[in-house]
């Protein structure tokens, strides 16, 4: 029995991850599942850039803003949600179309999820209080002189990864890229995937205008209705590109044009990991995957006859 077919669209933010999922969904029959760590949190529509609701109309959408920004969301719930997703999809006789920028998320799926054990309520709450006395790049040092091997692998402001690694190794005393090493079984889905990698200086200004259009949207009034639920600082959804940010305009802190400034570059700095990241992991064998390099930024179309050749790609058989 032949394994059912699901397509992967991924790439940086702003690199036109969703209106090319949704071509393709229109053209393919398919139904577009979130694979966006950000894009889960229903208070956050507007920074995150989730599909609006006439994009939503026009094709199946799953997994979006289903989950309270109070509720932090992980690799392993999102695994089981998106499998569920996927196999309503396929009994539906349509095509799963998993888009999004977290790389984590993709290889879950794709390689299998890793057995890692729960961490002690103690070791959570230790790694919680460093974080917030020292700093995620202070964190980061401890966590390299007790685990090398998964210090090495994390970014130094990466708060949260760095968290989860310290209290893996203090509830354990074995490293987290030790467990990652050793995975369960991938989906059983024959995976073809589409990867967008525009040029740096479109995803540049794509970055800077689409943030633009955010704030004209009512991206400070998001922020502010989020920052009113007081919520952890340290949750996943409170760290959204953008938030922390605006957070600090709407205070007084900073002015606009400064937080717009600081949005852009930690959101470019971002797209930065996200396309090292897609470069160095494949999620499909070679023969079914491809890398769009030319530009598909904001609402810049890919040409009619590159879609069709995108398409054909997709239906060839193997």
């Amino acid at each position: 029995m032949s394994l059912p077919h699901a397509l992967i669209v991924a790439g940086p933010t702003a690199s036109g991850k969703s209106a090319l999922a949704l071509d393709l969904a229109e053209r393919l029959g398919g139904t577009i599942i979130n694979a966006d760590s950000m894009q889960l949190y229903r208070e956050l529509r507007i920074l995150t850039a989730r599909p609006t609701p006439m994009e939503e109309a026009r094709v199946p959408h799953r997994l979006y803003g289903i989950r309270a920004a109070a509720e932090a969301a992980n690799a392993a719930w999102w695994r089981g949600a998106a499998l569920a997703a996927m196999a309503d999809a396929v009994g539906a006789g349509r095509l799963p179309i998993l888009t999004g920028g977290t790389g984590l998320y993709f290889s879950v799926l794709t390689n299998g999820l890793a057995r890692i054990p729960a961490a002690s309520a103690e070791a959570r709450a230790e790694a919680r209080t460093l974080l917030a006395e020292l700093g995620a790049p202070a964190l980061h040092r401890r966590l390299a002189a007790a685990d090398p091997a998964t210090a090495a692998t994390l970014n130094p402001n990466d708060s949260q990864r760095i968290a989860r690694a310290w209290e893996v190794w203090r509830s354990t005393g074995i490293g987290l890229g030790r467990f990652q090493a050793e995975r369960g079984q991938a989906a059983r889905y024959r995976f073809t995937a589409i990867l967008l990698d525009p040029p740096r200086q479109h995803l540049r200004l794509a970055i800077a205008s689409r943030l633009q259009s955010m704030l004209a949207a009512g991206a400070l009034d998001e922020v502010r209705a989020l920052l009113d639920l007081g919520l952890d600082p340290a949750l996943p959804a409170m760290r959204a590109h953008g938030v922390v940010e605006l957070a600090a305009y709407l205070s007084g802190e900073i002015i606009l044009k400064e937080a717009t400034r600081r949005t852009e570059l930690v959101t470019g700095q971002y797209t930065k990991r996200q396309a090292t990241w897609f470069r160095h992991h494949a999620l499909a064998p070679p023969e079914r995957r491809r890398t769009i390099a030319s530009r598909y930024c904001g609402s810049t179309q890919l040409p009619e006859r590159q879609l069709d050749q995108i398409i054909a790609f997709i239906r060839a058989p193997g």
